[in-house]
């Protein structure tokens, strides 16, 4: 998507909003590899700490390897890898799970949307999978209102 500049704060908060009324995250932001980096994110999560170095980390085509070795750091929180179809077509998914928490881990998943990500984290018992397809299936709607947006532009 070329514009995406082009579409307000706004636009993005609802749509953050949309994907936390599931009631299957506690937690989201939106995402994208270029300035400002953070486009929209919950206010009483931690997500909204996402810092521009974990951002380019977390999006980086090269060397994706290693973050099955690494883990990644997430507004600070340390994550594993799970799975990385970040940049499979069709697909376009990650799966992590935070680790080291007092209060347990938590599944995060991130969907590539155009040229923006959703990153999500599932409440405290959410498992992956349907953290995953909920995200997957929010993505679509987040994709078909942006085009709508776009088209009134």
């Amino acid at each position: 998507m070329q514009c995406v500049g082009d579409i307000s704060e706004e636009v993005w908060q609802d749509c953050v909003t949309l994907f936390l009324q599931t009631r299957v995250c506690c937690d989201a932001a939106i995402i994208t590899n270029s300035p400002p980096w953070l486009l929209a994110s919950y206010p009483e999560g931690n997500l909204f700490q996402l810092t521009q170095e974990e951002i380019q980390i977390l999006l980086a085509r090269d060397g994706r390897e290693k973050l099955f070795l690494q883990g990644i750091t997430l507004a600070g929180t340390k994550c594993l890898l799970i799975r990385d179809h970040l940049y499979t077509e069709g697909n376009n998914t990650m799966d992590l799970r935070t680790k080291g928490q007092s209060r347990g881990s938590q599944a995060v998943t991130v969907v590539q949307i155009e040229s923006v990500y959703l990153v999500v984290m599932g409440q405290k018992g959410t498992e992956g999978g349907p953290l995953n397809l909920k995200a997957f299936e929010m993505a679509g709607y987040i994709r078909e209102a942006i085009h709508q947006h776009m088209a009134h532009i």
